[in-house]
């Protein structure tokens, strides 16, 4: 009698470590799962920050062409005063 209760003992012991690798296996999916959903999000956000860097260099660069060109524009406003002021006095 006292070897059935052993091995039902062993067996019970059997099923319980069987049952804690399924749960511990269970977990780390999750866990593995959580991750890779975490390493998407954070490419993502990488990837729009490299894009909004992108956006941001390339609007600098117009402005700079932008405030050329205002640049050029008042040069030629200031000449155009002097050559009035000169047919003014002819």
């Amino acid at each position: 009698a006292g070897r059935g209760r052993a091995k039902m003992a062993a067996g019970g012991a059997a099923d319980a470590q069987a049952r804690f690798g399924h749960s511990v296996k269970g977990l780390l999916t999750e866990k593995v799962t959580s991750c890779g959903t975490d390493v998407i999000a954070l490419t993502k956000q990488v990837l729009k920050g490299s894009r909004s860097a992108e956006l941001l260099g390339q609007a600098a660069r117009n402005m700079v062409m932008q405030e050329d060109a205002i640049l050029h524009s008042e040069d030629s406003l200031r000449k155009m005063a002097i050559i009035t002021t000169h047919l003014q006095y002819q």
